[in-house]
């Protein structure tokens, strides 16, 4: 990033995005980038040129959001607040600005090429006439086809190019304003004035069709680059036009179908079979099956009935629902896809640094190398020194292009982000996706990770003086106040054996080791060995403690300071877990299973995955320290975990990857949330963060070497070995397709190979 300033962090710090207009390359992008990270209080900016936007995080006590668009303004071009309004769905669902802009380009580009034809034969035409008087009508009437094309097609370009002299900096607008501009003077001069060429011994020649071209072939390069950037947020686009554009909403007893926007949480909606779900809300009554797909990626809809959650943008299959919505707008969990989705695709990878660092001299660099170039064909050239000079120096000016060097990363980045959501990864970012390229160990949690979450009940013992319905009771009663999987599958199994509850006083949880309380007058606790020894709990010599299946959680069940029963809970294995390690594997990934369970269930859980190392009996922060242990060894890490449990692990491996909860899809606890429950993703999301890295390498070298190798070859440097010239025309179709190359190759990412 350029001119990176360093500040501290500070607790208030605030966010915001909004658009950036006017900046057509690289260093259009690197001058706004500078200015924001210039203003004080302002802690890091991001200018991303695809998506023509700025992301800046400052402090407010120190910064506001009304300064940070005023500096933007200050360095030539144009932005504007979001409005406090912003309806990110139909924003992001709206591509017509997109569509509008391509069409507008190629409009021109089209015109422009056409009268470049026109220009070429008016020209011919004036070369073979025999006298005078032809060769000015020709040369005046291309004199005002030229100046037609300046102002309407070209006009953004000079208008661009203007803004930055004014502000002291230079763009690639300038270049092409300098070497159109130059090529047009030099033509009216020997338009107006041919004699004063004459008495030089010059011939005076004009180059109307080749500024006419220059223009058209540079409108051309950049609709196509408008179109191409349309095609990178086609995923943002698909994902915002899930909802339908009215629910059908409950007023005075009757039904009246609303804008969406217009529905607020806690009105009543009616969903019928075959409609997509409007807004996120709970099921009042009805039952259905909800195809979850778009969320999920399961294929298999979900039963649906009182009490449950449903998300807007879901399709319901087979019955009618009656629901209370909850969060709408900007609240609603695919908002909040989109949001993350579009801030990725504007945010920065690191490897853009080294473009910022590039551009922000390239352009005074290419300007002094056509000045050059200028005077040493002037002086060295025996024939036509002029001629040459100017058509020397012009094609530096045209075949320079930052363009594709601002292009590089971020394309990469956005069609990267776009190809994720496609396969159920939502990628927090371009930093992001750069690090989990690098990972090369994997720490996976157990439950709910490896395994399918959903634990069950095995096998209830006890001691003689105790029946096993009392155990499975009095464990019920203490862990229906947890939200851990284990508890809820003991209290799904007493409501099977439908066991009456006793009341609970003083519940306490011990984290990832069981839970205590009071019931009946008696001190209760369930959990781990660990759990009992620290309360310094006795074990019945009655009570099995060895159950035979290993891949069971053995929780012991205390009363007053005696174990009298334990409960074997069994969670089966995901069937894709073994593949998907097997995959990491082969991408030269090493993974590890940590898990707070005991070694015995751990190992064989390990052992049935295909892991070869375990870490088992881990508290929380044993998890973080693992993590550190590997780090440190020099390991780049990424935790696997649900995001809540696993939280301070995910926080502190290099990336975090959360699995599935409910339809929160744990967006806020991860670098990477899987919104499928499978662990495959994991290896897609590494393939796909190396693949992006290839891209974008292979973008910024092609980027480099364009401009290494084009810019002496249009200085001229060829020509002492091939008596060859490069044409200022053939140099704007060059600078037009290095662009356009880098934009194609970053939109393969759309169809590559992933594991």
């Amino acid at each position: 990033m350029a001119t990176q300033i360093e500040r501290k962090p500070t607790d208030e710090a605030s966010a915001i995005s909004f658009p950036v207009t006017g900046m057509t390359c690289a260093a259009c992008q690197a001058r706004v980038q500078r200015a924001l990270t210039a203003e004080p209080g302002v802690i890091d900016a991001s200018v991303n040129l695809v998506t023509r936007s700025a992301a800046v995080r400052y402090d407010p006590s120190t910064v506001s959001p009304a300064r940070l668009i005023a500096a933007v303004r200050a360095t030539g071009y144009d932005a504007e607040l979001p409005t406090a309004t912003e309806d990110i769905l139909a924003e992001s669902g709206d591509s017509s600005p997109e569509i509008r802009e391509a069409r507008s380009l190629a409009l021109r580009a089209g015109v422009s090429v056409l009268a470049g034809v026109v220009a070429m034969a008016l020209s011919m035409g004036s070369m073979g006439s025999m006298g005078s008087m032809g060769n000015a009508l020709a040369n005046y009437s291309l004199l005002g086809l030229t100046s037609v094309i300046l102002l309407w097609a070209g006009r953004d370009i000079y208008r661009g190019a203007w803004k930055a002299v004014r502000h002291r900096s230079a763009d690639m607008n300038t270049l092409v304003a300098l070497g159109t501009g130059s090529a047009f003077i030099y033509s009216v001069v020997a338009t107006v004035a041919p004699n004063l060429f004459a008495r030089n011994g010059i011939a005076p020649d004009v180059y109307y069709e080749a500024v006419i071209f220059i223009i058209g072939l540079v409108l051309a390069g950049r609709a196509i680059e408008a179109r191409a950037r349309s095609k990178t947020s086609e995923a943002l686009r698909k994902l915002a036009s899930l909802l339908p554009s009215v629910a059908r909403v409950e007023e005075g007893g009757a039904w009246v179908d609303k804008p969406l926007a217009q529905v607020h949480s806690g009105e009543t909606v009616l969903v019928r079979p075959g409609e997509r779900i409007p807004v996120d809300g709970i099921v009042i009554d009805g039952s259905s099956e909800i195809d979850e797909s778009m969320l999920t990626g399961e294929p298999l809809p979900v039963a649906k009935s009182a009490g449950d959650s449903i998300v807007g943008g879901t399709v319901n299959t087979t019955g009618s629902l009656r629901y209370r919505a909850t969060s709408v707008g900007a609240d609603s969990v695919l908002a909040r896809i989109v949001k993350l989705m579009r801030d990725a695709q504007a945010s920065r990878a690191p490897i853009q640094r080294l473009a910022d660092k590039v551009s922000a001299v390239f352009v005074p660099t290419v300007l002094a190398i056509s000045i050059v170039t200028f005077l040493a064909w002037y002086f060295i050239a025996d024939v036509a020194a002029l001629p040459r000079a100017i058509a020397a120096a012009v094609s530096v000016l045209i075949i320079a292009c930052p363009c594709a060097m601002g292009l590089a990363v971020p394309t990469a980045v956005m069609v990267a982000t776009g190809r994720g959501a496609e396969l159920g990864l939502l990628i927090k970012g371009g930093e992001i996706l750069q690090r989990a390229g690098d990972v090369n160990t994997v720490v996976l949690d157990k439950t709910g990770t490896v395994t399918e979450g959903t634990p069950a009940v095995e096998r209830v013992m006890s001691s003689d003086t105790t029946g096993r319905d009392e155990v499975l009771r009095v464990a019920a009663s203490l862990e229906r106040h947890s939200e851990h999987p284990v508890a809820s599958a003991i209290v799904r199994a007493a409501g099977a054996r439908k066991l009456r509850f006793a009341p609970v006083e003083n519940f306490k949880s011990h984290t990832g080791s069981g839970v205590t309380g009071q019931i009946e007058s008696r001190r209760v606790a369930v959990g781990n060995a660990q759990l009992m020894e620290a309360l310094g709990v006795n074990f019945n010599e009655d009570v099995e403690l060895n159950p035979a299946d290993n891949a069971g959680s053995e929780l012991f069940v205390a009363v007053d300071g005696r174990v009298f029963g334990t409960i074997i809970v069994a969670d089966a294995i995901r069937p894709s877990s073994r593949e998907a390690v097997d995959k990491l594997k082969s991408l030269g990934v090493d993974v590890v299973l940590l898990t707070g369970d005991r070694l015995s269930a751990a190992a064989s859980v390990a052992e049935t995955a295909g892991i070869d190392r375990v870490v088992a009996e881990v508290l929380p922060e044993e998890k973080v320290e693992e993590i550190r242990s590997l780090q440190r060894a020099g390991r780049v890490v990424a935790m696997v975990g649900d995001g809540i449990n696993d939280a301070p692990a995910l926080a502190q491996a290099d990336v975090g990857i959360s699995m599935p909860k409910g339809t929160d899809i744990a967006i806020e606890a991860s670098d990477v949330a899987l919104m499928r429950s499978d662990l495959r993703s994991v290896p897609t999301a590494i393939s796909l963060s190396r693949q992006t890295m290839a891209t974008m390498r292979q973008n910024l070298f092609w980027a480099f070497v364009y401009n290494v190798v084009g810019i002496p070859i249009a200085a001229g440097v060829l020509y002492p070995v091939t008596g060859l010239m490069l044409s200022p025309i053939i140099a704007s179709a060059a600078m037009a397709l290095s662009s356009v190359s880098v934009v194609t190759n970053s939109l393969r990412l759309r169809h590559v190979k992933l594991a």
